[in-house]
């Protein structure tokens, strides 16, 4: 199995999929067409969203074909070469790969070596499900059971205090109250501008900051590139 798993597709000031596009193309280098899906936007098209992608994606030499105009949803997945899966609100996301019974098509062709790359609401699709997501619930999916191609969950845009004059719980209080429903299991703090890569069954953190790991009976702990994260296939 081969995952890319970005926090956030923008850091301030720069471009959009700036800081990812060396590791995506790395990740991609023998791909020449992407199966992209768009569900997550919700202020514009899913139209808007394939050539904002295809855009950034042509400078890599790679192709991009949003599943939004496909026929056959499930045998597009079945036929991509590579899964590409944008961010935006992880409800709408999984509400339409619900719709489309794509949980059990992608969790079988990602699993069998189709590279998967996902940012934001794609990173946290490839989870068991979508509850340490930041967005708002707008639409309501059948369940919240998202992907399963990995035994963790991922909180994007993981931040470590609140805005100032904010009395609000931090984001790291919402994640403990999280782990006090489900116990069992890790979620990883993935900063802005980092990732986590899946490859050659290695687990790594890529970028600039570390992540930041909770589990319920233990304390929250910081990882930097190159440590090692094997408990997280426990």
């Amino acid at each position: 199995m081969r995952l890319l798993l970005i926090s956030n597709s923008t850091n301030a000031g720069e471009p959009y999929l700036h800081h990812p596009k060396e590791q995506i193309m790395s990740f991609l280098k023998d791909v020449k067409k992407v199966l992209f899906i768009p569900y997550a936007a919700v202020s514009f098209s899913f139209d808007e969203y394939e050539r904002k992608v295809q855009q950034k994606f042509s400078e890599m030499g790679i192709e991009v074909e949003s599943i939004h105009h496909s026929k056959s949803p499930k045998k597009s997945v079945q036929d991509a070469e590579a899964i590409v899966v944008g961010g935006g609100n992880t409800f709408r996301l999984l509400k339409m790969i619900h719709q489309f019974d794509l949980i059990e098509a992608v969790r079988f062709k990602v699993l069998s070596g189709t590279p998967y790359v996902g940012w934001s609401a794609g990173a946290n699709v490839a989870c068991p499900t979508i509850c340490t997501t930041n967005d708002m619930p707008i639409t309501e999916p059948d369940n919240f059971g998202a992907f399963n191609l990995v035994r963790f969950q991922i909180n994007p845009h993981y931040l470590d205090a609140n805005p100032q004059g904010h009395a609000g719980e931090t984001r790291e209080e919402r994640i403990i109250e999280f782990l006090e429903m489900d116990p069992s299991i890790y979620v990883v703090g993935l900063r802005e501008g980092t990732m986590m890569l899946l490859e050659n069954v290695k687990l790594s953190i890529l970028g600039p900051k570390p992540a930041r790991i909770f589990k319920k009976g233990i304390p929250p702990k910081e990882y930097h590139p190159g440590d090692d994260l094997d408990f997280l296939f426990e």
